[in-house]
Parts: C-alpha cells; structure tokens; sequence
C-alpha cells in the first residue's frame, strides 16, 4: 500500500492527489450526536477538516468552514454538508491575523447564533533540511496559522459556547517525536497540545472541554505541498501498520470529542497514529 510520487503548490489541492483522499464521503454513517450543534471548521476545505466536515454534518451539525483560498475543495466540502441536510457557511482567508480569525467566529456567530464546537485545525509546514533554509519570516508565518490562530480564535469564540461546548485543536504526533525536517510545525504542534490541556483547566467552570488529537502520517494535501516526491511515496510506511491513514479514520475521534459521548473527556491528547506512540 501507498502513494505514487508526486509535487503540487502549496497548498495543495485534495482532486489532484493520487490517490484522492479518503474523507468518508461514502462510507461516514451518523446517528444524530450533534443533532442542533453549529460547528467552526478551520481547514475545513480538504483532508482531516473535510472528514470532519462531512461527519460533523451527517451527525446533524450546521457547519463553517473556514479555508485559506482552495475554492474549489471548499465548495465541494460544502455541497457534502449540504447533502446531509445541514447548512455549510464558507469563510476565505489566511489565518495569520487576528481580524481574520476574529472574522471566522463573528460570522459563525451571526449565522448561526451560537459556537458549540470548534475546530482548530488550519496548519502550514514546509520541509527543511537546515535551519539555514528556514527563513524568518516563515517561522513566524508558522506560529500565527498554527497556535495563533488557535489563540485568537479560542478567545473570540468562548463568549459564545455553552456549558457542553467543545474546543479541539488538531495537534501531531510530532508533538513528542518531533521530526527534525519539520522543525517549526512540529513545534507549534506541541504548543496546541500544551494549550489546549491549560484550555481544558482554564475553561473547565465554564463546562466547556478542550482536548487535541495527535495524528500520525495522514494522506492530505499538505503531504504533496510541502514535502519532496521521494518523501511522499514512502509516506507513512515506517509506522507499525505500515502506510498513511486517511482522513477518514480521524473523523470518529473528533466526533467523540466534540459529542456528549465525550462529556467527561477534557484535557486529552488522543493519537492516531497508525501505531506510533505518544507520551
């Protein structure tokens, strides 16, 4: 099992992968867990935030989808929302300021009147092999998409979640084991990690629970985006399972975190990881 060969422009688009990515667009069921929830999606367009899109949506969830400018996997994403019979709001925009992510919440709240989850999902990385090819300005680009962001909209969310709310950021397992060639990303993957469990202390009087997922090597278009070919096709073949999961085998993790199953569930790190561990 695996993946040919292959390169695109950052950032990459899920129709243009070989194979195409697996969201669970034909095999996700839902059974109403999130009947009535609205739900913030940030990369919402493609990859995890797709799977989770579409679960989100046929467990009875109104979704935003936030997406920095692939428009075509948002309105693809969307229409799957749409099938479910839920409403799909799309928001453009990188995520590097705070007026943007400021943006997303105040749409959300405006269209749906409410935030019962959010998703902190929208990440970049590049592959380096030297610190001397990292430049500085993407090193701090890093930050702001990856923890900024999560940041900036965690604060402007929270007013408006409910006791039962949940907030989720999607972490790595480069969190604990972090690879040397993603030195930035894997960085800010351990920050949300590290922020998301002071979340879950801080936020917990309020009943709103935080927690983050840790996946290992997962077939997304920030695989063919930012890492070189040769790197790519062996893509997730040193796990124990040996190969790249799909999107869609995340999806029931965020789902039991951000539904009432989970309700007991706050300041966890959950990996899925195809069998690498995390601490």
């Amino acid at each position: 099992m695996g993946q040919p060969a292959q390169q695109q422009e950052v950032p990459g688009e899920q129709s243009k992968m070989t194979p195409v990515p697996d969201c669970g667009e034909h095999s996700y069921r839902g059974t109403g867990r999130l009947k009535g929830k609205a739900a913030v999606i940030t990369g919402g367009d493609s990859g995890i935030g797709r799977a989770v899109a579409i679960a989100f949506a046929r467990e009875g969830a109104d979704v935003l989808i936030s997406y920095l400018n692939e428009d075509e996997d948002a309105r693809d994403t969307a229409g799957l929302v749409e099938q479910a019979g839920q409403r799909a709001v799309l928001v453009r925009g990188d995520l590097d300021t705070a007026e943007q992510c400021r943006k997303v919440i105040d749409t959300a709240v405006d269209e749906f009147g409410k935030i019962d989850i959010l998703v902190s999902n929208a990440a970049y990385q590049m592959t380096h092999q030297s610190l001397d090819e990292i430049s500085d300005e993407e090193w701090d680009y890093t930050f702001k998409v990856n923890i900024g962001a999560m940041f900036h909209l965690v604060k402007a969310a929270v007013p408006h979640m409910a006791p039962g709310s949940s907030i989720i950021g999607s972490s790595s397992v480069n969190s604990d084991m972090p690879n040397p060639t993603l030195a930035p990303y894997a960085a800010t993957k351990a920050a949300i990690a590290n922020f998301s469990a002071s979340l879950a202390q801080m936020l917990g009087d309020k009943g709103i629970r935080v927690n983050s997922v840790a996946p290992g090597p997962i077939w997304t278009p920030l695989i063919p985006s930012t890492m070189p070919p040769e790197k790519v096709e062996s893509f997730g073949q040193d796990t124990p399972l040996g190969r790249a999961g799909q999107p869609a085998e995340l999806a029931p993790t965020y789902v039991l975190l951000a539904s009432d199953d989970g309700s007991y569930i706050s300041g966890a790190r959950i990996a899925v990881t195809g069998g690498r561990p995390i601490l």
